[in-house]
């Protein structure tokens, strides 16, 4: 049976492949995305695309499912934009949550790691509450995405509503912006490493972090969109494998045979030294687990830049 889905954020680097996805399913998509972050999108014909920004957002509609993604997930460009990255997660948060109660849907929100802050449990389970600077340079987005999780278990204790949560860890692959404030890890250590520049480290490069692969980030958010009975459910969706940043900047010069050399940053505020995913939750409950390695991921990355950058 046909789905009326609504996606915040369906332009960005998640929500264009999780479209993409939901489309081959045969399903009905409206996107709302003020395009603030995205650049590798194609707006599709058999889509509703309504450019505006989710906190502004309001519609007559009835969906069945409302998926929340809307947020501007890079350090440096959150931080640029610390009030826009609040309001996203928190008055975006109830304007879709509104939606999804009136139209009695199933209720999806794209968390984060972030709400973990500096764990002191790695890999980190989702019974760890987080240990973050509520007032820091980057609470305007880990602490705006643990309001979004308060309401969203608000609304569903209040009124019912069949919410889960993902937290996803690192995504990485084709579509990744990688320029200016809204390159992340993986895409700007590739594009540094194609375009022969300085690979940048911030810090020593001994934090570590935990890379999962767009594909089987799609595989988990499809379960999580789909399986019944998870209603009020909250899931990691990561790896538990860590690596080190200057094992990560080290590795991506390798496979893409550059000559590039590391240069070090000062360390950003507030960093997390280490972040990995407990997935034991995601495994017995959504039959989930990554399927695709990280060199296997970055080799898929790589290519895909190459052809952008032709």
């Amino acid at each position: 049976m046909l789905m009326k889905i609504l996606i915040s954020g369906g332009a960005g680097f998640l929500g264009s492949h999780l479209t993409e996805a939901l489309l081959e399913k045969g399903e009905e998509i409206t996107i709302v995305d003020d395009l603030s972050t995205a650049k590798y999108f194609n707006i599709r014909k058999d889509v509703e695309f309504i450019k505006k920004k989710v906190e502004e957002f309001e519609t007559e509609k009835k969906y069945d499912v409302v998926i929340h993604l809307a947020a501007r997930p890079s350090p440096e460009d959150y931080i640029e934009h610390p009030v826009d990255t609040a309001l996203s997660n928190s008055l975006g948060t109830y304007k879709m949550l509104e939606i999804a109660r009136k139209s009695n849907a199933r209720f999806i929100y794209t968390s984060s790691s972030e709400v973990y802050g500096s764990a002191s449990i790695i890999p980190t389970p989702e019974t760890y509450w987080g240990y973050v600077n509520p007032i820091g340079i980057r609470s305007c987005y880990d602490e705006s995405k643990r309001f979004s999780e308060a309401l969203i278990m608000a609304y569903h204790r209040q009124y019912k509503l069949d919410t889960r949560i993902q937290r996803p860890f690192n995504v990485y692959g084709p579509g990744l912006r990688e320029d200016g404030t809204y390159g992340r890890v993986v895409s700007r250590f590739i594009y540094q490493a194609l375009k022969g520049e300085d690979v940048t480290v911030f810090g020593d490069g001994n934090q570590t972090r935990a890379f999962l692969y767009i594909s089987d980030w799609v595989d988990a958010t499809i379960k999580l969109i789909y399986k019944d009975g998870l209603e009020g459910e909250v899931f990691n969706i990561g790896s538990d494998k860590e690596i080190k940043i200057i094992e990560l900047a080290n590795m991506i010069i390798k496979l893409t045979g550059s000559k590039s050399r590391i240069k070090y940053l000062p360390p950003r505020p507030d960093d997390p030294p280490r972040r990995a995913a407990d997935i034991t939750k995601a495994k017995e409950k959504l039959g989930w687990y990554p399927k695709i390695s990280l060199e296997e991921g970055l080799k898929l990355t790589i290519n895909w830049f190459k052809g952008v950058l032709k």
